[in-house]
């Protein structure tokens, strides 16, 4: 790859001259006015091609040196003559390796293969670090050499060295302390549950991490939506990188786009001094979470399609698009697909997150998971209160019936408003909110009236799972494949129920 391209924009008797330089070649070409390419070869006795060298590198501090194909030295800046101590009219025309005995220029005329950064010992006793570079003709003839020190000081070098390692080291720790700032908190294991349900869902976060693409994750408020964002992070190949998130509708819609692609210093009023970084180049080669992606504006969509696309990003104020490895995780409690038929949600931007989709249950939908969300938020109370309670069997069939339009988080909530307002370490019926009682006073004292003396916590939530499968098996007109999509548990386990409850279908 060509990463140097000089240009003489004067003519030079009738020339434009051209230099190609990528530390593999040096390819010099001469242009006529008239576009006639020129030998090379012969270009090089010229005195343009002298000319030439002289305005391009005669100034330079860098010693310079050029060969013809035969290693003899047809131009010398005056850096290099006062490195060699001597003059340019003793070195024009002589073979290389008679004004400079050390010389491996003809070794590298020999082998066409460029020596970059050598370490090479001169007759005058310098120690240097010098590229000696094949000229290559443009009909890939060899025409010469190309030779220059870039270091005329062993230590001068080390000094860089050194001071690239601290820069790498700082460099290295700065990313360090992004992606411990930035770290995804939550891993499966933080995903509380045994039911069916949720063992789909933690089976399908894997399959999900495997592979680098984009998630839009679906689920009412208060399922743990961000649980699962976090756990996709952790369980895939980019979890020692930074995790972000955002929430849209947390965020002014002035402010969205300065947060998630940043801004320059006076950009706009207000702009920090500085600038600032965005989201999505905080979260490079890491994760950017995305919550409540409904609520976000359709001229952000437009913007965040962009970025999807290019990947790169434009701060407000930066004339320069910046390159990012990001995957991209939303959420949303919303349902985008009829969003894009109102047109609230733009189409190819739905399709360009919605590549692989995870649908998290809501709680009603797996209320065996409830006693131990209750354990585990029990032990939560009791670590930052040191309150300990337990929660009774017939409490436990409280929760157990009650329909949870909050999922998890509401179940959190009550667990803690029921220990606060506990007058002794079990919890009563009395506790409980006056909402929570009435809708499911009937169904929980049935349910627990109907067991026995003996009847424990599980045959309890058995009697409410059983009641779920018939309800929703009648909803459905005994439809399995409906009732497994609706109750979101493998047709397999649903079959297993069926007979392990011997329903009739």
């Amino acid at each position: 790859m060509v990463f140097i391209v000089l240009k003489n924009v004067d003519v030079i008797n009738n020339y434009f001259i051209c230099i190609l330089y990528n530390c593999k070649k040096f390819v010099i070409i001469a242009i006529d006015t008239v576009g006639e390419m020129r030998s090379l070869a012969k270009f090089f006795k010229s005195k343009e091609f002298y000319d030439f060298c002289n305005s391009v590198f005669g100034k330079l501090p860098v010693p310079i040196d050029v060969i013809d194909q035969n290693g003899t030295l047809i131009y010398i800046n005056k850096a290099f003559c006062d490195f060699l101590g001597n003059t340019e009219e003793y070195f024009l025309g002589q073979v290389v390796t008679h004004v400079e005995k050390t010389s491996r220029f003809l070794d590298t005329l020999e082998s066409r293969q460029a020596e970059i950064a050598w370490k090479h010992t001169f007759s005058n006793g310098k120690d240097a670090i010098v590229h000696r570079i094949p000229i290559i003709d443009d009909d890939g003839s060899l025409s010469g050499g190309f030779g220059m020190i870039l270091f005329e000081d062993i230590s001068a070098m080390q000094e860089v060295i050194d001071r690239y390692k601290v820069l790498d080291k700082e460099l290295r720790l700065y990313k360090s302390t992004i992606a411990r700032l930035n770290a995804a908190k939550y891993t499966l294991s933080n995903i509380i549950g045994n039911s069916a349900a949720i063992i789909n869902c933690k089976g399908k976060v894997k399959k999900i991490a495997r592979v680098n693409l984009n998630v839009l994750i679906f689920g009412e408020s208060g399922v743990g939506k961000e649980l699962f964002a976090h756990s996709i992070h952790n369980e895939s190949n980019r979890n020692d990188q930074p995790f972000v998130g955002i929430n849209c509708s947390a965020i002014p819609e002035n402010l969205i786009e300065a947060e998630l692609f940043g801004y320059e210093e006076g950009s706009f009023t207000g702009a920090k001094k500085g600038g600032h970084i965005g989201k999505f180049q905080l979260a490079n080669g890491g994760t950017i979470f995305l919550d409540e992606i409904g609520e976000m504006p359709l001229h952000m969509q437009a913007k965040l399609l962009r970025v999807l696309q290019e990947r790169e990003v434009q701060p407000i104020g930066s004339k320069t698009p910046v390159k990012i490895d990001v995957r991209v995780v939303c959420a949303t409690h919303r349902n985008i697909k009829e969003m894009v038929e109102k047109g609230e949600f733009r189409e190819d931007l739905y399709y360009r997150l919605n590549v692989l989709t995870l649908e998290i249950p809501p709680l009603r939908d797996r209320k065996t998971d409830i006693p131990d969300l209750v354990d585990k938020f029990l032990g939560e109370f009791y670590k930052e209160t040191g309150i300990y309670r337990r929660m009774p069997d017939n409490c436990m069939a409280i929760l157990a019936n009650y329909n949870w339009p909050g999922n998890v988080r509401e179940l959190r909530n009550i667990v803690e408003k029921v220990s606060v307002n506990a007058e002794d370490v079990d919890i009563t019926e009395e506790d409980f909110p006056a909402y929570m009682l009435k809708q499911t006073g009937k169904g929980a004292n049935n349910i627990v009236a109907n067991m026995s003396e003996e009847s424990g916590l599980k045959q309890i939530l058995d009697s409410v799972e059983k009641e779920v499968i018939i309800k929703t098996l009648k909803e459905c007109n005994n439809n399995k494949s409906e009732v497994a999509k609706k109750l979101n548990i493998p047709r397999a386990s649903l079959y297993r129920k069926i007979e392990e409850y011997e329903l009739e279908v």
